[in-house]
């Protein structure tokens, strides 16, 4: 027990130390998530009459912002993967780095799915005996299965690794028994995450928007864009800032998958619009109204042109040796684009445009509040400076700073 206490201890200690500029992100994130406190008690108390949900939108920025977390968060399992899959012993040590930012995501995905809810001390209503969670009928309780073992198996999967580091303990050729089976379901489980969120899209019969078999794939495809996006970022920044040595060849590895994953966005994209456009129909009111407005509305055509635009030239660029190798610059720039631009994605194409034409006929736009915007921001910022914390710790055990002493624990 005194182990574990001591690496409590130590791992945050060392999480909240650090120069200027590292305290001043911590200080911003813990001002944002101050305002938001207020905000979240809002609309907590007085319900989502705060927020711009209407009846025909009903689905907030929370909603939207809860898809791409989950993104970012099954993307986690490219870090993983080649390390326990293949062995890679350049990405084995890293792998701890990419199941945090797994864990951090879901909790923030989790989190944004409270907001949407609107009243989330109902969740008693799915617990089994308790409640009634309508398995299997229900596709949300398949999401709420996936969401919590996801997060739960990271969660072991961290806490393992880093503790037996610290201990001076961790063998990769003498594992715990459990711990390569639970490595290997959370690789396994990733996927199940956006195959189930878009089930949940897709079993809304009126939705024609979502009523495509190609989402799942598109929303695969968008992970393994976003998340690696996140892990170069984070792992050039490590490498610059830190002993943690990160090769050339995991951050080409990302690169890669990168690349790979824009292509197929691409071509779900082609094969998506080609097959609503060509023939016309009624089916494709949605996705016209995005492309080219209605009747003046025409808050979304911006959005998605340049989110197109943009998703087009992040692939060009990355297919440019130059830009692929230029690992203080251009690479980070472009990694940026794509994540922001996923994230955009989410509300502005995917979200609510979708819910145009209503079944009357009826064309409308989203407008979110005030405080639906800062408790947006209260979310992030909870999930950004859990990913800071989490792996400003994980570094120090990972580059030997923080370590056990038996001789200070004894004394």
């Amino acid at each position: 027990m005194g182990k574990i206490l001591s690496f409590a201890v130590d791992f945050g200690s060392y999480a909240i130390k650090g120069g200027p500029k590292y305290k001043a992100w911590l200080y911003f994130l813990l001002s944002i998530i101050l305002v938001g406190s207020y905000t979240a008690y809002r609309q907590l108390t007085e319900g989502l009459i705060l927020v711009g949900a209407t009846d025909q939108i009903p689905m907030e920025l929370f909603f939207a912002n809860f898809i791409f977390t989950a993104h970012v968060a099954a993307a986690a399992i490219l870090v993983v993967a080649p390390g326990y899959f293949y062995h890679r012993k350049d990405m084995k040590e890293l792998a701890v780095i990419g199941e945090i930012i797994a864990m951090c995501f879901v909790a923030t995905g989790i989190t944004f799915i409270l907001f949407h809810m609107g009243r989330p001390d109902r969740l008693w209503h799915i617990l089994p005996g308790i409640g009634y969670p309508n398995f299997p009928n229900s596709m949300l309780v398949y999401d709420t299965i996936v969401l919590n073992v996801y997060l739960y198996l990271n969660l072991a999967g961290i806490s393992y690794i880093l503790y037996k580091k610290y201990v001076g303990e961790f063998d990769t050729k003498a594992l715990a028994r459990w711990f390569t089976p639970v490595i290997y379901l959370a690789i396994v489980w990733g996927p199940l995450i956006h195959i189930c969120t878009a089930f949940v899209l897709s079993s809304n019969a009126r939705m024609s928007e979502w009523a495509t078999a190609v989402l799942p794939f598109g929303f695969l495809s968008m992970a393994g864009a976003s998340g690696p996006s996140l892990v170069v970022l984070l792992f050039l920044f490590i490498r610059k800032h830190t002993k943690v040595p990160v090769n050339d060849s995991v951050i080409n590895l990302m690169t890669a998958i990168i690349g790979w994953s824009l292509g197929i966005i691409i071509l779900v994209f082609a094969s998506e619009y080609f097959t609503a456009l060509y023939s016309n129909t009624e089916h494709a009111a949605s996705l016209n109204y995005s492309m080219f407005g209605h009747n003046g509305l025409n808050m979304y055509v911006p959005w998605f042109w340049g989110t197109v635009g943009s998703i087009v030239a992040c692939f060009v660029a990355i297919l440019i040796p130059k830009v692929r190798k230029s690992y203080d610059l251009w690479l980070p720039v472009v990694c940026t684009v794509i994540f922001l631009t996923i994230l955009v994605e989410k509300p502005m194409m995917l979200v609510f445009p979708a819910f145009s034409p209503s079944p009357f006929g009826e064309y409308t736009e989203y407008h979110p509040t005030l405080i639906e915007y800062f408790n947006v921001l209260f979310t992030w910022a909870i999930g950004f400076i859990t990913l800071t914390l989490m792996t400003k710790g994980a570094v120090g055990i990972l580059a030997g700073e923080v370590r056990y002493h038996k001789t200070m624990a004894s004394t």
